[in-house]
């Protein structure tokens, strides 16, 4: 189900867990190019509110990825927390904040960005002494692979707040913080298993 899509159903108290558990996997009401924001306001699928949180779902999906490749327990968890937050990030990004919601909105804030900033400091790992090429392991590549989404989306992310004064800024400063902490992780798990890092040396 579309993102805006289950935002309007948990907003709804009128509808029932039997209709929820009815819902078709498609409504057919973005055929003519145009989606729902959180609030009702319709907008066209090419817009950049739209290209942003879109680029968010596909970075969970990279996460998860990441996550069911992964065997670090402590690494899981972080992953899965930062997954949790994006579905939070995505809302926002699908929400103006001149928007009219059902509920109040819990939007992506100063506490969230400390938060990755916490746990980039608590994994402790050595910074390395030259450019990384990923691929000196399966797990670090695709912690790599994310970070690389994540600086795409967090690009979107910035393209949108300069068009449109009605989004969260907070949102691309996280995508920053997210990004750092993916790097982090994908030198962490290689130092953790003993694993060498391939590096490019300038001929």
């Amino acid at each position: 189900m579309p993102l805006c899509a289950l935002l309007r159903w948990s907003a709804n108290p009128k509808i029932r867990l039997r209709d929820w558990l009815y819902v078709k996997f498609y409504t057919k009401s973005g055929d003519r190019g145009d989606t729902s924001l959180y609030g009702g306001v319709r907008i066209k699928k090419s817009e950049k509110r739209v290209v942003a949180y879109g680029g968010v779902d596909e970075l969970n999906s990279v996460l998860g990825l990441a996550r069911s490749s992964i065997t670090d327990e402590r690494t899981k968890q972080i992953l899965f927390t930062e997954q949790l937050r994006l579905f939070r990030l995505g809302a926002d990004l699908a929400t103006p904040l001149d928007a009219k919601t059902p509920k109040p909105l819990r939007r992506i804030s100063e506490v969230d960005i400390e938060e990755v900033e916490n746990t980039i400091d608590s994994l402790k790992a050595s910074p390395p002494h030259a450019f990384i090429v990923p691929g000196s392991s399966q797990e670090s590549a695709l912690l790599h692979f994310a970070r690389t989404v994540c600086r795409r989306v967090e690009r979107d992310v910035w393209a949108l707040c300069a068009e449109d004064t009605q989004t969260n800024t907070a949102t691309a400063v996280y995508l920053n913080r997210l990004s750092s902490l993916l790097f982090t992780l994908a030198v962490y798990i290689n130092q953790k298993t003993s694993v060498a890092e391939d590096y490019w040396h300038p001929e």
